[in-house]
């Protein structure tokens, strides 16, 4: 079944783990074989792997965080320059690619219904992946000013913040709202017509944005609070505010976002499985009454490797064990695709139309 994966971070694994995306998943661990970093050598994602899991469209992120006292050298920056050009390299990464004939940017509905109309059909061996442009945390925009220029590049998503307090939100660990660039960065996105991506926006900023944001809003890759405790999850309350804006949740696939308690280095990856994704996606069905706002956002490799995914997933092409597993859930056919694709479709045709 195709699928529309809307978290993936193929640019920052790319240039920040120095991966070649486009070797099948085992050449690239075989490379990375007895590397001391964490995750090394058990990665998940690549190009022909995406192929093989019928990936027909994702969307792929540009990371990178202004910080000057954080502590990542593959995610922190010492100023919003140098964030701005760190993104700018993952730009050109992914039109590299493009150019390359392996993937192939959607900007507008168009485009989209068209290159998955192409994947239904018999000549999708010959289509490349799609993607969509998204930026996680918004620090590499350098002002309000300045989103316009990423939307002439192609940037159509945006998540206002990452971990901790960026130039425009709060985000993951961290609280308070929007900054002042923050309230007239969202004004912007409205303007333009930019999707709001609100996974990571700590809580004061995620209500603040709703508010003030009158467009499209989507949670690219988020889980519940109800099951797994902490302020990476949506609370049910939040998680009804997007229901009601009419958003879809794409569910994640790290495995602290679905297993209670887990400690990256100390929990076996054997304690979760792929049901745990499902009994998230089920949480989103079941407080919207109905299958219109779950997805897949899975957010793989996202820093981490098979070691903190769940134990029943080898490579990105296991998200076609989700199907079977939602029908065993009592999920019908229609849901089904819905899930795995219809709802992120739909969505974009919305914001687009």
């Amino acid at each position: 079944m195709l699928v529309i994966d809307a978290h993936l971070d193929l640019s920052w694994s790319a240039l920040n783990w120095n991966r070649d995306l486009t070797q099948d998943v085992d050449s690239i661990r075989g490379l990375e074989a007895g590397m001391e970093q964490r995750g090394r050598g058990a990665n998940t994602v690549s190009l022909p792997a995406m192929r093989e899991g019928e990936v027909a469209i994702c969307l792929a992120t540009l990371l990178a965080r202004a910080n000057p006292k954080g502590k990542s050298p593959l995610l922190d920056f010492r100023n919003q320059t140098i964030a701005s050009a760190m993104a700018r390299g993952q730009l050109a990464y992914y039109r590299l690619l493009e150019q390359q004939g392996h993937l192939r940017r959607l900007d507008d509905w168009r485009s989209m219904r068209m290159h998955f109309g192409k994947w239904q059909s018999s000549a999708r061996s010959e289509a490349p992946l799609g993607y969509i442009l998204s930026m996680e945390g918004a620090d590499p925009i350098q002002s309000p000013d300045d989103l316009q220029n990423w939307w002439n590049d192609g940037l159509r998503t945006l998540g206002l913040a990452h971990y901790g307090p960026s130039t425009y939100a709060h985000g993951t660990a961290s609280t308070g709202g929007l900054t002042q660039q923050g309230v007239e960065l969202v004004r912007s996105m409205d303007e333009l017509g930019m999707v709001l991506d609100a996974t990571h926006l700590a809580e004061e900023s995620f209500w603040q944005a709703l508010e003030l944001f009158r467009g499209s809003v989507i949670a690219s890759h988020n889980n519940c609070r109800q099951l797994v405790p902490g302020d990476r999850q949506f609370s049910d309350e939040q998680v009804r505010a997007l229901i009601e804006r009419d958003a879809v949740i794409g569910a994640a696939f790290d495995n602290w976002m679905l297993y209670p308690g887990w400690e990256a280095g100390r929990t076996s990856n054997s304690v979760v499985s792929l049901e745990n994704v499902i009994d998230h996606i089920d949480h989103v069905c079941q407080l919207a009454g109905n299958t219109r706002h779950a997805a897949i956002g899975s957010d793989l490799d996202g820093g981490f490797g098979r070691e903190q995914s769940p134990g029943d997933l080898n490579t990105i092409a296991d998200l076609q064990k989700i199907p079977p597993l939602l029908k065993k859930r009592g999920y019908a056919d229609s849901d089904v695709e819905a899930i795995m694709h219809g709802n992120w479709l739909r969505v974009f045709r919305e914001a687009w139309g």
